[in-house]
């Protein structure tokens, strides 16, 4: 697993206008190389009368995959430029088309490539991109006494608590950053001097919208 990475938000789509074309950018999350060419076909089906719908997509924790097509356009003024943008920001798991409704002027190789890259950008920028970091679930078990100073300490230190269970002691579930979680164990011994039981649960991904 991977300890972090970088993808949209959720699906959705944008749309810009271009000496009167319109590009429509349609982004979805995707797992597999299946999904994103499924995908794809489904916004070809829901625009079966557009002039083009270009695609590129990225797919892999290392972006393994990488796909593109200019679907009629001048070769490498769609797709490449399009796949361009997603692999400059670091995306991975992402399909992209962008549907081109033509206004009647042409806009020449440069102007393609600029418009198809600017439309898969402002879609991102639309939707936002959210970084994913694997964390470790750390259940903590004290005595009642010692919760308000683990309380402070994990506020100050801006981790999260995920759920707080009250028995006889007290269980306190944080998740914690895979790579962290040796010096959060460290310093949490020190700071209730040893009176702590500590005990992992799965590892899971935590996404964060970067502003």
């Amino acid at each position: 697993m991977i300890d972090h990475y970088l993808t949209i938000q959720k699906d959705g789509v944008a749309e810009i206008e271009i000496k009167k074309s319109r590009f429509i950018c349609s982004l979805k999350r995707v797992e597999t190389e299946d999904e994103a060419k499924l995908f794809i076909q489904r916004v070809k089906k829901e625009h079966w009368k557009a002039t083009h719908n270009c695609s590129a997509f990225v797919v892999g924790d290392k972006s393994e995959i990488k796909r593109s097509s200019d679907d009629g356009e001048p070769s490498g003024t769609a797709g490449i430029p399009m796949l361009e943008v997603l692999v400059k920001k670091d995306l991975i798991n992402v399909a992209a088309v962008v549907t081109r409704y033509f206004g009647g002027t042409k806009l020449g190789a440069g102007g393609l490539i600029r418009a198809y890259s600017h439309a898969v950008s402002h879609g991102i920028d639309e939707i936002g991109i959210v970084e994913g970091k694997l964390q470790q679930e750390v259940s903590l078990t004290i005595a009642y006494p010692l919760l308000g100073k683990l309380q402070n300490y994990l506020e100050n230190n801006q981790l999260a608590i995920k759920e707080t269970l009250f028995t006889d002691e007290v269980v306190v579930v944080c998740s914690i950053d895979e790579e962290s979680v040796a010096a959060f164990e460290a310093s949490i011994t020190e700071l209730l001097s040893g009176q702590v039981q500590f005990f992992y649960g799965q590892k899971t991904y935590n996404e964060i919208l970067l502003a």
